[in-house]
């Protein structure tokens, strides 16, 4: 009985990491696009994974939401801060920090 608990328990963590990794993908797409759109530097090509909770989407569906981090540049000579919310696969909500537009 224990086994069987265990075995369930390893199949959804593996399961949880592989969408994980999927929601991360297309968080650093979306973060690359947004900064190209704009004509912002995308810095490290990549995001942070910062939060996890659970949420409904339009249709009142409960979701698994991720929240990334990442970092952009619009002088080439500072940081500036962005985040990027995932609801399941799809992208809920991007927030840039105020920059200069070029």
């Amino acid at each position: 009985m224990w086994e069987a608990l265990a075995i369930l328990l390893i199949v959804a963590a593996a399961f949880l990491w592989a969408d994980s990794l999927k929601a991360r993908e297309r968080a650093i797409r979306a973060g690359r696009s947004a900064c190209d759109r704009y004509q912002l530097q995308f810095l490290d090509d990549t995001v942070a994974f910062t939060r996890l909770r659970l949420a409904r989407d339009d249709e009142g569906q409960l979701k698994i939401a991720r929240t990334y981090t990442f970092e952009f540049s619009d002088t080439g000579n500072n940081r500036r801060h962005g985040a990027i919310v995932m609801l399941g696969a799809e992208v809920a909500d991007m927030h840039l920090e105020p920059h200069r537009m070029q």
